[in-house]
């Protein structure tokens, strides 16, 4: 697979050592405080969206550390405070003002000179004092220098914050405090962590996934070198999609830009098809071909008729018979990738007719849903190929794939769909910082199985590339959605309408 637009993940040792490199004066570690800051307290604004926006008079609990971390989160809450004029500021310095080191306590005097009417430092016993409520607390007490133990008083600030009743939207900059080379078990508890300049290897630990929440990248230009470090696990970025929202050549016709097949639907599962066929027309793709139960085949065609329904034969059950395989290969002549799956379901007759088509497969496959079968994914050999299983489908195929903890799939690329979906060949993981739990309602699978065969279907030579261009893209259009409509009153389709904008956003 080759490189996408990503960012090599760093252990904390990497990142201290990447960072004294390229900031070797205050000045440049002042403007990159800032740079942080900035960026931290935009991100937020825009996720806060998903649950009706900061409030206009909302109060922001800072919490500082003696160092940079301090000093970014205090730089955050000034771009808040900037934005947002009706709203105020509580401070509590974990290691008193006297420990502040120059940079951070630069970043409070900005802080209170910006708002000195709406800044107030105070100690952790009244900021956390009954009945006291916050629209936000930004955690900025360590960052990625913590090493265990952790002293007793910032340990008893982050119980005490844990616990604390009054608090809606819980910000960790960069890492969870308590969370670093070494961890303990008290560390804070984020909904969202705003990973900036890079992103740690603490924050993709599965044990820590439940104090990191949702893993944001904030970029501030620390890696654009050519000589940022490589690394097995990397970060995928949004520009992955640039290419995406540029002109299309001039001289085009619909075949330029690839013909898909989709296999799938059944009585039981009538919808998922329709998804994911839809999501491969928004793809871009040229032309897409479904091959689908008979008796849906006229419904799905007066419905959606920028899509070739073709009606199957189905099993005494409503699954794709048999036949279906002889009506594929009439048309599969001149397509240039083919999705097997959605809505299939698990008769043995259509397991085995799943099994027979990527046997025979001369082009790309996506393999998702019912498809994702040790039996099935048994007759991929050495073909191109994407598989889209969630943690119990890739249990279920993983011994087809793996051999000694080794993925065998020479041209083999898996995406594990999660609340942080990795992309992999084997060689590179790629983390997607993209989407949330509005994703996580059904036909949500379909949408991106459809998408990403669509992608596959214009670019057939590069399997990795659709993968990841398909799960950012998916991603960006759900974080869209919850900012828009929030992540609860939404149907799955309606991501779909939202990966226009994902790409001009």
């Amino acid at each position: 697979m080759s490189l996408h637009p990503s960012h090599p993940v760093l252990t904390c040792v990497e990142a201290r050592a990447w960072e004294q490199a390229r900031l070797t004066d205050e000045t440049q570690e002042w403007a990159a405080m800032q740079t942080a800051g900035a960026k931290v307290a935009l991100s937020i604004l825009e996720d806060f969206k998903e649950i009706g926006g900061l409030p206009a008079g909302g109060r922001i609990l800072v919490l500082a550390g003696k160092g940079h971390n301090g000093g970014d989160a205090l730089l955050a809450a000034r771009t808040i405070l900037t934005e947002r004029l009706g709203t105020s500021a509580v401070v509590v310095l974990a290691f008193g003002a006297g420990d502040l080191r120059p940079l951070a306590g630069r970043a409070l005097d900005w802080l209170r000179e910006q708002a000195p009417d709406r800044v107030k430092i105070v100690p952790q016993e009244l900021a956390l004092a009954a009945g006291q409520e916050y629209a936000l607390c930004l955690d900025g007490i360590y960052g990625f220098q913590f090493r265990a133990p952790m002293d007793p008083a910032s340990a008893q600030l982050i119980v005490r914050v844990n616990a604390h009743k009054g608090i809606r939207f819980r910000a960790a900059v960069d890492l969870p405090s308590g969370i670093g080379e070494t961890s303990v078990p008290t560390a804070f508890h984020a909904d969202f962590t705003y990973a900036t300049g890079s992103v740690k290897y603490p924050v993709l630990l599965p044990r820590h996934a439940v104090v990191v929440g949702r893993l944001r990248y904030v970029d501030i230009g620390l890696l654009q070198e050519d000589s940022a470090p490589d690394a097995t696990e990397r970060i995928l970025l949004a520009s992955l999609l640039k290419p995406l929202g540029e002109l299309r050549a001039a001289q085009s016709d619909k075949r330029t830009f690839g013909h898909l097949l989709i296999v799938g639907g059944s009585h039981s599962y009538p919808g998922a098809v329709v998804m994911a066929a839809r999501a491969a027309l928004r793809s871009g793709a040229g032309l897409v071909t479904a091959f689908v139960p008979e008796e849906l085949a006229a419904d799905y065609a007066a419905r959606h008729p920028e899509v070739m329904w073709v009606g199957c034969p189905v099993t005494p059950q409503g699954g794709l018979a048999a036949g279906t395989a002889d009506l594929v290969r009439t048309r599969s002549t001149k397509a240039t990738a083919m999705l097997v799956g959605p809505g299939m379901g698990a008769e043995a007759e259509t397991l085995g007719l799943a099994a027979h088509l990527v046997g025979e497969a001369a082009v790309p496959l996506v393999l998702d849903a019912d498809a994702l079968r040790p039996e099935v994914v048994a007759c991929v050999r050495s073909k191109p190929f994407i598989g889209t299983p969630h943690a119990g489908e890739f249990e279920r195929i993983a011994p087809a794939l793996f051999t000694d903890g080794n993925f065998t799939a020479p041209q083999g690329v898996l995406v594990l769909k999660g609340p942080l979906t990795r992309v992999t060949d084997g060689k590179k993981i790629y983390h997607s910082p993209f989407g949330g739990p509005v994703l996580a309602r059904g036909g949500s699978g379909d949408i991106l199985a459809g998408l990403i065969g669509g992608l596959l279907a214009q670019g057939p030579k590069d399997p990795g590339l659709a993968a990841c261009r398909g799960v950012v893209w998916h991603g960006r259009a759900a974080d869209l959605l919850a900012r828009s409509h929030g992540q609860v009153a939404v149907e799955t389709s309606e991501i779909l309408e939202q990966l226009g904008p994902a790409l001009t956003s």
